[in-house]
């Protein structure tokens, strides 16, 4: 059974959270409370994943075998062609699915202002008031990485409205300053409802089920699913990041990765060699580590309709080659027995492919990172987890914004010993060296192309495989959709 729908997700799809009549009756008790964030969190995937948001992403950072001369699915946001008419509406859907969502965690949050107006206990009131603060400046903060300049070069340009309260009146666009500082201070305000709180301090992710008696089973239970307090500490160590705030952000991840992972408690210990080669049910997602995901019950369904190889070579999200020793695969992966390369498996050509000058008729690639199990229990969480937040990035955050090489190189090669991969040579090219590592990390989750973005990288690694794409900064800022131009104009609100 899946631990979020438990909460009355049926209930939740059918209330609209603006009808002020039926609120009083969802926020009358703790469960309703429960249920209205729960809700929100199983729409993520509705965002994320059904419009293919972490998908276009990926395409855009070069990832995937997406030429420019066939008919694949995506190939126009390979080109970063935003005046096609197709990308201009999933552009305004996207938009609009973030500030929905946006306006369901205000909602609740219009109901937490006071513990004193509430049926909650302090406890209670803390989480809940959190996560949805988090939620709110999560949510903000991805839109703000798409639509906004690059923060380090033009802080004050304008970039996106923030919406923080239940007002229907159309809110200005702020600067990329101004955005962030909201960002961060709604992320600190979480944080310290939290921290006291939280049981994924005291007593880990707890992955459990602890009792069957519906909404209360689970309120504190599966803290990877939730925007816990390392999880929102993590988004702030990214926030500063994103503003080239090093100096915070090392802080900040320096503290998680001591704090988390102690002798008395691994809240997110490193995968094993076991749990990755695991029988019928390999652990490809290395999920011990992700410190807050998204609960997908219908992760085959995502996997087969863009991975799978059984997919035409026309849809299928894939790297470029005929095998993993003449492809992207042998360029991307330094060392042949990394776990991360494992992701990766041999297919017969779908029926009917055909193939042009680029790549040959022949076997090809397919990612198995999503892939559902061949056997085994099906109770595992990490079945129908799609990752938001890992602790790997908090290593790679202090090996970026450290002024020591040597603890940069610490972190990488931290991470490269869970990876089944030798040291790095620490004579290399650092940068290089953190580029790669991130990419490897984060393939399939939606990260890479704000990575290349916050660095304003103009020659990333191309579909090939070779770090040589042209990429210009303008390719990096997606346009304001045109109806929320509109809407302004009508009103005269800037």
């Amino acid at each position: 059974m899946i631990p979020l729908s438990l909460a009355s997700c049926s209930d939740w799809l059918e209330v609209e959270m603006e009808d002020k009549i039926m609120e009083p009756v969802l926020f009358s008790n703790y469960a309703g409370y429960v249920s209205a964030i729960n809700g929100v969190y199983l729409s993520l995937n509705e965002y994320y994943i059904d419009g293919q948001l972490i998908n276009i992403l990926d395409v855009m950072a070069q990832y995937y075998h997406v030429t420019d001369d066939n008919n694949h699915t995506y190939r126009l946001y390979q080109s970063f062609n935003f005046d096609d008419t197709s990308i201009e509406s999933k552009n305004e859907t996207l938009w609009n699915q973030a500030y929905s969502l946006i306006a369901h965690a205000n909602t609740i949050l219009d109901h937490l202002k006071e513990i004193g107006d509430t049926p909650l206990s302090q406890s209670q009131f803390n989480i809940l008031r959190g996560e949805a603060l988090a939620m709110r400046a999560m949510l903000h903060f991805d839109v703000l990485r798409r639509h906004g300049a690059i923060y380090v070069n033009n802080p004050d340009a304008e970039s996106i409205p923030y919406q923080d309260d239940t007002s229907r009146e159309i809110k200005p666009f702020l600067t990329n300053k101004v955005v962030m500082e909201k960002i961060i201070n709604d992320l600190s305000e979480a944080a310290s409802l939290l921290k006291d709180y939280d049981p994924v301090i005291t007593e880990g992710v707890k992955d459990t089920q602890t009792e069957d008696n519906g909404v209360s089973s689970y309120d504190m239970s599966f803290r990877q699913l939730r925007l816990n307090y390392y999880a929102v500490q993590g988004l702030i160590a990214r926030a500063y990041m994103w503003m080239g705030d090093k100096t915070n952000a090392y802080r900040i991840a320096k503290e998680i990765i001591a704090k988390a992972n102690t002798e008395d408690l691994e809240v997110f210990p490193w995968v094993t060699s076991e749990q990755i080669t695991s029988e019928g049910r390999p652990d490809l997602l290395f999920s011990p580590e992700i410190m807050f995901s998204m609960y997908n019950s219908l992760r085959s369904k995502y996997n087969s309709n863009t991975f799978a190889s059984a997919l035409s070579l026309n849809t299928r999200l894939t790297f470029y080659g005929t095998d993993k020793d003449n492809s992207k695969i042998a360029l991307f992966y330094d060392y042949p027995n990394d776990y991360r390369r494992n992701q990766w498996e041999m297919a017969d050509p779908p029926q009917g492919a055909e193939g042009d000058d680029e790549e040959p008729v022949g076997t090809s690639l397919y990612f198995t990172k999503y892939s559902d199990f061949t056997s085994g229990a099906i109770e595992a969480t990490y079945r129908y987890i799609i990752p938001i937040i890992r602790m790997s990035e908090m290593y790679l955050i202090v090996a970026e914004s450290t002024n020591d090489p040597n603890e940069a190189y610490d972190m990488l090669d931290a991470i490269r010993v869970h990876r089944n991969c030798p040291n790095l040579d620490r004579n290399g090219n650092l940068n290089n060296d953190i580029l790669y590592e991130f990419a490897r990390e984060m393939i399939g989750e939606g990260q890479l192309y704000f990575f290349y973005k916050r660095r304003q990288e103009t020659f990333i690694i191309s579909r090939t495989g070779e770090h040589n794409f042209n990429m210009p900064l303008s390719n990096y800022v997606w346009p304001i959709p045109e109806s929320e131009i509109s809407k302004r104009v009508q009103v005269g609100n800037k």
